[in-house]
């Protein structure tokens, strides 16, 4: 594919480009070389590649490049035979202006892998200067990178470049044989326009972001992290590098451990020291590097002190090792000279292409059949399992690996990953959200890198499996040392209330996660919150219909068997319960049986079979038990109720996805009945306090729920009385005369350009007039007209009701007068209060709308009601923006003051859908408006018909950076 220029001139271009300029165009300005450019990206086979601005100091790359290109693709980007390139050539590729010219390139291991280069035309097709707003566009990817995504990940980079240097349409021609180059541009989500002109292709294509473009980038992203994880989980070989000549020390551990659990791949050990002779350590293959293995690696272990880390990733870096786990400490978690240490490490393996777990972490696990790594300090391989189990500290990796075990719960695979400075728990959420052997994901984080990234993967993933979250550091006030985090300025409630709107559970304790994961992962969702409870123990069923009530659910009165029942007496009674349409889950409460041996296994005997045969019967409904002192119980619990011992899982893609495997071993589960195909694994989990069996299962309950309506999540609707234009206008014209800098607080609007630029969205402030003495005040009422309201303004006395500071329904001239007289000599001087007076509006409920934007998190809308209490108690919701109508629907009815505005205690139902209705027009105005970064309605007060706003607050900025949204990227160290 070829440029204007080219076409005319040839592959040089033409004779006025270099130094002069082209067409008699003046040489534009060099500016700053642009570093806010540079990039990492996964490619599609999950190795990644750096994209940065091509300068002059890559003449040697570019030529180095070009001759690495074979002739076909060489022909396909110039329309002709072109072997070589000219001096000419590599000075017009490698010196650019960065505006109308600009040149990026891919990168790996410092060397050119694919460049993309774009000159901005005229409507004639001529070089050109803004204000021109289109570019021609060209690639070359080298023959060796073809099909890993290169191109497609530069097309995002170089339109986002473009549309910051104010281009808005790419114009391409291509050869109709250049097949890949075509489908580069045609799928790629934007507008286009196709022709076909002198035997070429001829594209036009919008910048503009569209939702099929954005729909497209974040696919072609999840694909290539999820690929980037998988390819870690399951390399065909691993290198321990650091494992010690003597029994001992983290890396011999590790090799031991690998060896154990019968890593299905090829094993070396890596250890420089090693003496004349030795050429195996604990039975495997020994060797002073990774260059000397001779034969791919896939996988490195990295065990070795920190200072002998970078040796280290050049060697494996160099030999085409593709991903690290670095279980070396001495990073960001030491202080500053170990974050040094760990941004050049990520720059190392990143410049290779590899991808980093760790530094400081505890290891990696998969026990897919075909795979069994145990890459980590974990001396025992968890059992198989539905569970992917994520965490970011080493000792609470360990508690939760020996909690599930004695649970009975197996994993699908496990990454601890120390100070995360690359992979994520974002990176392992795209894994997880396609992987078909994870039913379940529990992650404990301490630090959330990228909020916004991470709530839109976890909506994603808990669209289709449950995301279980426990938040460590909630309290600290800081991220833990070793990880880089953005600072943002929103609570860590609000990034709760966030997660929740997204489907994830988010537990508190480690113990909640365990008890939650073991539940979803072997018992079905339940279709409502009515609960049965059943057993051997009056009093323990009280306290689980008691903890019922507390979680909000819906427990019938607890059927008492009374402590003669016998095992076959809870079969029976559970099998009714799954029956009965009026329950939707049931809660088995057990005690021990007094001088009876036994009775443990087979009273678990019985609850299997009466799940099984509920199953059978097409009754879907979790079954949790309550036990105390029962030893033993859980465990015979955890066998699954499936008389079909499920295959063994692997890594291996096929057709169909495969079948559920049982947690457990398979000598567990193996019977004389005959087998039912369609019959899933299900553990019944057993819990040892009513309170966590019945947290769990109400956790389940509202992600059942969550799962139901996110099938319709409701629609941002379309208002009358929206000015888009004009409130730009507004926007662009006071940004423009107060001068905010991008590094500028901000600007805050006066109370007409606050009044006028929410008139323009259909909100309707009610007018406050000033009254610096009782004469204005009086003049104020007449112009307003009676009843009025007389308050002060003052910052020290706003939303300060308590100190009198507010008169209400001022009927006549006389009162409005006494009331100032009061106010003044109660409070200050008119000038300290700087009192206003403001028609009356319908009484109602006082409430607050605010909308805030957060480059961390991103754009969020909340609601409370007005005043102290609310402010105490922290009861306020938040949604992200944009809202939908059901959004606006569960803000008005989340908060724990919500009966107050349905008629509480005999008073008038306040007009929710106009309150819903404001709440939407406020949303669309911050979605429209990127400069909007702040809007306070205090107080909205909503009456029994309509929403009058009394106060109103807005500050602009410059549109905040955001972090995700624009071309796919990988944090930058």
């Amino acid at each position: 594919m070829r440029s204007t220029s080219e076409q005319a001139d040839g592959p040089g271009g033409p004779s006025g480009e270099v130094g002069g300029g082209a067409g008699g165009r003046p040489a534009p300005e060099e500016h700053a070389y642009p570093d806010h450019w540079e990039a990492d990206v996964v490619l599609r086979d999950g190795g990644t590649a750096r994209i940065r601005p091509i300068t002059a100091d890559d003449a040697d790359r570019l030529v180095s490049f070009y001759e690495q290109v074979s002739d076909e693709s060489k022909y396909y980007r110039f329309f002709a035979p072109y072997p070589r390139l000219s001096a000419k050539d590599v000075h017009r590729f490698t010196h650019h202006d960065f505006v109308d010219r600009v040149g990026l390139a891919a990168t790996v291991g410092g060397e050119f892998i694919a460049t993309v280069r774009y000159d901005r035309i005229d409507d004639r097709g001529r070089p050109a200067s803004t204000p021109a707003d289109e570019a021609e566009v060209a690639f070359l990817v080298q023959d060796a990178h073809q099909g890993r995504g290169v191109a497609s990940a530069l097309l995002e980079h170089i339109a986002a470049v473009a549309r910051e240097r104010g281009i808005r349409r790419f114009a391409a021609e291509v050869l109709p044989a250049n097949t890949k180059m075509i489908k580069v541009f045609t799928d790629a989500g934007y507008t286009q326009k196709r022709s076909f002109e002198d035997g070429s292709v001829r594209l036009h294509l919008d910048l503009e972001p569209t939702d099929r473009s954005l729909a497209v980038q974040r696919a072609r992203e999840q694909r290539a992290e999820a690929r980037s994880v998988q390819r870690l989980l399951a390399p065909a070989s691993v290198a321990v590098v650091g494992a010690g000549r003597a029994p001992g020390g983290v890396g011999r551990t590790v090799l031991r451990n690998l060896l154990g659990a019968g890593f299905t791949g090829r094993v070396y050990a890596v250890n420089p020291g090693l003496g004349p002779g030795e050429t195996e350590l604990d039975g495997v293959p020994a060797f002073p590097s990774v260059a000397a293995v001779g034969a791919p690696v896939d996988l490195a272990i990295v065990a070795v002190p920190a200072e002998r880390v970078p040796e280290v990733v050049a060697d494996c870096g160099e030999h085409g090792v593709r991903g690290l786990v670095v279980l070396s400490a001495g990073y960001a978690e030491s202080g500053t000279e170990g974050r040094a240490r760990q941004r050049a490490l990520v720059r190392q393996a990143r410049s290779y292409g590899m991808r980093i777990i760790g530094p400081n972490a505890f290891g990696i696990i998969d026990t897919a059949a075909d795979v069994r790594l145990n890459a980590s300090l974990a001396p025992e391989m968890p059992a198989a399992g539905r569970i992917g189990l994520f965490t970011q500290s080493a000792a609470i990796g360990v508690a939760l690996l020996a909690r599930l075990h004695r649970r009975g719960a197996g994993l699908s695979s496990f990454i601890s990953a120390g100070n995360r400075a690359d992979v994520s728990g974002n990176d392992v959420l795209q894994h997880w959200y396609d992987d078909p052997a994870t039913d379940v994901v529990l992650l404990y984080l301490e630090s959330i890198g990228n909020p916004r990234k991470f709530t839109r993967l976890a909506r994603r993933t808990a669209a289709v499996k449950p995301v279980v979250v426990v938040k460590g550091a909630r309290h600290s006030g800081s991220a833990p040392p070793g990880h880089r985090v953005p600072v943002t300025r929103v609570p860590h409630a609000t990034v709760d209330a966030l997660l929740r709107q997204a489907g994830v559970i988010r537990v508190d304790t480690v113990t909640e996660l365990v008890d939650a994961g073991v539940l979803l992962a072997g018992q079905p969702l339940p279709a409502g919150p009515r609960v049965a409870i059943l057993g051997n123990s009056e009093s323990l069923g009280l306290l689980a219909y008691d903890a019922c009530l507390t979680e909000g659910l819906r427990p019938q009165r607890p059927l008492d068997l009374t402590t003669a029942a016998t095992p076959a007496d809870f079969r029976d009674a559970l099998a009714a319960a799954l029956a009965d349409d009026t329950c939707d889950a049931v809660v088995v409460t057990a005690i021990p049986w007094v001088g009876i041996e036994g009775t443990t296994e087979v009273l678990a005997a019985s609850l299997r079979e009466a799940v099984a045969g509920g199953g059978a019967a097409g009754a879907a409904k979790p079954v949790v038990v309550v036990h105390v002192e029962m030893g033993g119980l859980a465990e015979a619990l955890s066998a699954a109720t499936s008389t079909r011992p499920a295959p063994a899982r692997t890594r291996r893609p096929t057709a169909a996805a495969p079948a559920p495997v049982p947690q457990g071993t398979p000598e567990a589960q193996e019977t004389s009945e005959p087998p039912d195909p369609a019959a899933p694994a299900r553990n019944i989990p057993a819990y040892p306090a009513a309170e966590r069996a019945v947290r769990a299962l109400a956790e389940a309950v509202r992600y059942g729920q969550w799962r139901r309506q996110a099938a319709d999540p409701g629609r941002v609707p379309e208002y009358d009385a929206i000015d888009e234009a004009g409130a730009a206008a507004l926007i662009d014209r006071v940004l423009g005369e107060r001068g905010a800098g991008q590094e500028s607080r901000g600007v805050t609007l006066t109370t007409d350009e606050t009044g006028e630029l929410l008139g323009r969205y259909g909100i309707a402030v009610r007018p406050a007039l000033p009254a610096p003495g009782p004469d204005e005040a009086v003049a104020a009422a007449a112009r307003l007209g009676y009843p009025v309201a007389l308050k002060t303004t003052a910052p020290h006395l706003r939303h300060r009701p308590d100190l009198g500071g507010v008169r209400l329904d001022l009927a006549t001239e006389g009162q409005l007068r006494t009331a100032y007289a009061e106010l003044t000599e109660a409070l200050g001087k008119p000038e300290e209060l700087q009192p206003v007076v403001q028609a009356m509006a319908p009484r109602g409920v006082d409430t607050v709308v605010r909308a805030a934007i957060d480059p961390a998190v991103g754009a969020v809308l909340s609601f409370g009601l007005a005043g102290a209490a609310s402010e105490l108690l922290g009861d306020t919701a938040h949604r992200l923006i944009p809202a939908t109508d059901r959004d606006a629907a569960e803000l008005v009815r989340s908060i724990r003051t919500a009966p107050l505005l349905f008629g509480w205690r005999g008073s008038a139902p306040v007009d929710t859908p106009a309150l819903e209705e404001l709440l939407l027009r406020v949303s669309r105005l911050v979605d429209d408006h990127p400069e909007i970064v702040s809007v306070a309605l205090e107080p909205a007060v909503v009456a029994p018909g309509g929403v009058s706003v009394l106060g109103a607050a807005v500050r602009l900025a410059p549109p905040p950076p955001t972090t995700d949204l624009g071309p796919r990227r990988l944090p930058s160290y």
